[in-house]
């Protein structure tokens, strides 16, 4: 009998859900979000919408009750409130591994206690300890929120001695971490996911590309040797195995200068770098998710197409209503999130460049250059 999901979040990543999921009628019937803004990218292909916050204790139980199923884009639901519903509906991934996951602290002491390499770190109370942890890790380092922090949002890298007290004020009393710095060669992540009977299966490792703490662009696979690839994948793949619950999961590394592998960040959830699925893979990351999550085999992860995914952010010169980007099928696949209003460095849509006739990555490099200028927002006047 068909199942109705719950999405906390509809954004771009649950409106690729949706999208996959009116694909799978046989499994699922009807897709509600929790989303604060009205018409959001979810609600416009089709799914209902809760408008309310995504810690909303209200709008969580009331998801609960008319869901059999429950899954999230984004990882700032409130995980308490999620494990109380547990009787009401099925929560993957589970509101355990959310808990852990969402606080950066926390997942790295896990990861740590599970001998999955990560970047030295402390917990941060006062400035003092600041100051200790500089002396220890040298300049420069990070300060990071331990929570609601994506897209760069939530670091801060200190270079120098006058700089601590600007960090620390930064956060405003927020819970925090100091990270040791890694002068990685490059970032690369791997897209895994596991079935709730266990089945754990990764896509290709990716190289990911940032242009100020924002995903720009994602090459698959990543330009590394066989090495890199295979440590990277028994990383992600030993992370999969101590994780509860089910789901696809976005696994953020650095490529250190001696080609070892350390994971940056966890994300329980559908991923930015795992979009070039959707035209190279045999199975998109969106499918995988919903097959993990309603127990089906995982389908097949093969990269069947070298693929760079674009992503095309707002100006930073306008907030405000932008031209609609349309570009030539021959440029790409276009993928437009609906949202009407461009801000500064706002994911807005993507490209995907997929290889034809045997064109190499520096080919689709080159393919890239030649469409910046067509996808690049512009203000109605």
């Amino acid at each position: 009998m068909a199942k109705i999901l719950g999405i906390i979040g509809g954004g771009q990543l649950g409106m690729m859900i949706a999208e996959a999921a009116k694909n799978m009628p046989k499994y699922i019937s009807k897709i509600i979000v929790i989303d604060p803004t009205k018409n959001c990218p979810a609600a416009q292909v089709g799914a209902e919408q809760i408008i309310a916050d995504f810690k909303d204790e209200k709008a969580i139980i009331d998801l609960s009750e008319k869901s059999d199923i429950i899954t999230y884009e984004i990882e700032s639901g409130d995980s308490d409130v999620l494990k109380s519903v547990e009787k009401n509906a099925e929560i993957n991934p589970s509101p355990d591994t959310l808990k852990i996951i969402q606080d950066k602290y926390l997942q790295k002491i896990f990861l740590s206690e599970n001998k999955i390499p990560v970047p030295d770190f402390i917990e941060i109370e006062e400035i003092e300890q600041v100051k200790e942890g500089l002396k220890k890790f040298g300049f420069p380092a990070l300060l990071k929120a331990r929570r609601d922090a994506y897209d760069g949002r939530g670091n801060f890298k200190i270079d120098s001695e006058n700089e601590i007290q600007k960090a620390f004020d930064y956060f405003k009393g927020q819970k925090l971490l100091l990270e040791k710095f890694v002068p990685f060669k490059m970032e690369v992540s791997v897209i895994a996911s596991r079935n709730t009977k266990g089945e754990i299966k990764t896509y290709p490792l990716v190289e990911n590309i940032h242009e100020e703490n924002i995903l720009r662009q994602t090459i698959a696979p990543a330009r590394v040797s066989q090495e890199v690839t295979e440590k990277a994948e028994t990383i992600a793949n030993k992370t999969m195995q101590v994780l509860k619950g089910a789901g696809v999961f976005g696994i953020e590394m650095f490529v250190t200068q001696e080609n070892d592998i350390m994971i940056n960040e966890i994300a329980p959830r559908v991923h930015n770098s795992g979009h070039h699925t959707l035209q190279s893979s045999e199975t998109s990351q969106f499918e995988q998710h919903l097959r993990a999550i309603l127990g089906l085999e995982l389908g097949g992860t093969a990269l069947i197409h070298p693929t760079i995914m674009y992503n095309i952010l707002g100006s930073k010169s306008f907030n405000g209503k932008y031209v609609p980007i349309t570009i030539p099928e021959s440029d790409g696949y276009l993928k437009m999130y609906g949202k009407e209003i461009s801000k500064p460095a706002r994911k807005l849509g993507h490209v995907n460049i997929v290889s034809q006739k045997n064109e190499t990555i520096d080919d689709l490099l080159k393919k890239v250059e030649l469409i910046k200028d067509k996808v690049t927002t512009q203000p109605i006047h």
